[in-house]
Formats: structure tokens, sequence, C-alpha cells
């Protein structure tokens, strides 16, 4: 019989040592849970924002800049968009924001203010690990032959305590209620998977470790319009809890979301301006 997410201690994690944990049931709405972040800093403020500053990117051998002097911030919890031409440099933002390239100047941080609208604390850096993204057409990226081993690939196999493991398993059924996967079984080879799940598990995927920015090139991309709308659906839930940032073309099914936009230029020159929709 095929395991599903309502009897996972049944089913065990190998990264868990099959540790029991309860899984909300499916008809659990996921706006009504509620997740806490850890805050990078502990000290108290009013707001804080995503923050691009002057940020150019050559890659190493060239003389060319793909992105010249980039600036923009994205308040927590708000959905930001970026459009443009394809070979605009959207793309090579994205990688920049995920850590997965470095600037060759300016810088990436979190800015922290205090309720007079000024900063109150030096701005950090942006960890690698605290920022989620999911790549156009991630399903091409599964390797697992389940949902289970796909969604905990990475994870820690090594014994640890019963209190580490509780922890992982919580953060496995957040991620999945949150996402709307209750049900789904867990033995199930996630390339079988409809088009609008396959996106549903993506994002599970990195939001097993609640990130600082959550990232989303073309979320909408190859689906049908039922998937697509599901896919909108569910932007519109996470975008309460998390601060999310979309490179896409589609921008009438999305521009109800956005609360801020920018326009990439060919030349990687990015400037603030409203969904043309």
């Amino acid at each position: 019989m095929a395991s599903s997410v309502t009897d996972l201690s049944l089913r065990g994690l190998t990264a868990l040592e099959r540790v029991p944990i309860l899984i909300t049931p499916k008809s659990s709405s996921p706006s009504c849970l509620i997740f806490r972040r850890k805050r990078l800093s502990r000290i108290a403020c009013d707001y804080s924002c995503f923050e691009v500053r002057d940020v150019s990117y050559r890659p190493p051998g060239t003389q060319l800049n793909l992105l010249n002097a980039v600036s923009f911030s994205l308040p927590e919890k708000s959905f930001g968009l970026i459009f443009g031409r394809s070979g605009s440099g959207k793309t090579t933002l994205l990688q920049l924001l995920a850590g997965l390239s470095k600037p060759t100047s300016g810088s990436i941080c979190i800015q922290r203010y205090g309720n007079d609208g000024n900063p109150n604390q030096s701005p950090e850096p942006v960890l690698p690990e605290r920022v989620g993204i999911v790549f156009q057409f991630p399903e091409r990226y599964f390797i697992a032959d389940n949902v289970l081993d796909e969604v905990t690939f990475g994870w820690p196999r090594q014994r640890g305590d019963l209190q580490f493991k509780e922890h992982l398993a919580l953060r496995l059924q957040r991620a999945i209620n949150w996402v709307g996967l209750n049900g789904i079984s867990l033995d199930k080879d996630p390339h079988t998977l409809s088009g609008g799940y396959k996106r549903r598990l993506a994002l599970a995927i990195q939001l097993v470790e609640i990130p600082d920015l959550l990232i989303l090139d073309e979320p909408l991309a190859g689906l049908d319009w039922k998937a697509r709308a599901d896919v909108v659906k569910l932007l519109k839930v996470l975008k309460k809890e998390l601060t999310i940032l979309v490179v896409s073309h589609d921008l009438k099914e999305l521009a109800t979301l956005v609360d801020r936009s920018w326009r990439m230029e060919m030349g990687g020159i990015l400037t603030e301006e409203l969904v043309p929709v």
C-alpha cells in the first residue's frame, strides 16, 4: 500500500529514523497555518528590506558587463516582479541573488529600519543558504524516485538526537501542508505528477527551511491554464509570509500580486516601472 503524507510516521523518513509526526488534515487551509521566521538579528525593528546596491557583473575573462549598477529594494513580505526581454540579464541577476555567482561590484544585503524610517543597524550580508530559488521548469532537476526522497535530498543522514529529528520532521510537515501536497503518496514518482503539482513540490523543497528571500524564475512556464491559476493562488498565500521575487513574462496573471516591479533593459540596466498590463 502506498504511503501518503498523512501516514508519514509509517513511511519512516530515512533522514529522520522513523520520527512520528502529526500532519494537518487535507481540509486545513494553508493560509491558516502560522509560521515564524528566524531573524538574522535579535535587534527589534519596524521592518527590513532586501536591498541590491549598485550591483554590476562581468563574467571572468570578459570585458562586457551583463549587469550595470543594478539597485532596488524589496520590503519583507512583499512580492516583487522583474520583467523584460530575453537576454537582458534577468536570470544572471537571480543567480547573483542566490549566491551562485558573485557580483563584480556592489552589494546585496538585508537592511533593517527603525520606526523612524532610518537604518537602525549596519546592513547584513545575505547568506546563500537563506535564499531559496526555483528555476524555470524545476521538474527537469528532480533526481529522486519518490516524493519523500526528493524533498529530503541533501538532509543530514548521520544519527542525531531525537529533538533534531523532530525538528526536521516538523519542517517537512509545514512545507508540504503549505503548498497543498497533503494526501499525495510519498512513494509516488515525482516525474509522474501533474505540471501544477510538480511546481508545488519544487516550492516545498525550498520552503522546508523558510528562506529570507524566495526567488522564482518563470513559475508559470509550460503549465496549462488550470495549473497556472493554481500556482497564482498558491503564491497569493505565500506572499503573506515570505519575501518573493519573480522573473516572468506572464505579467497579466501575476499583476494582482505585485507590490513592486522593475523592467530589465538590454545591457543589464534595471528601472522601476509599473507592470504594463
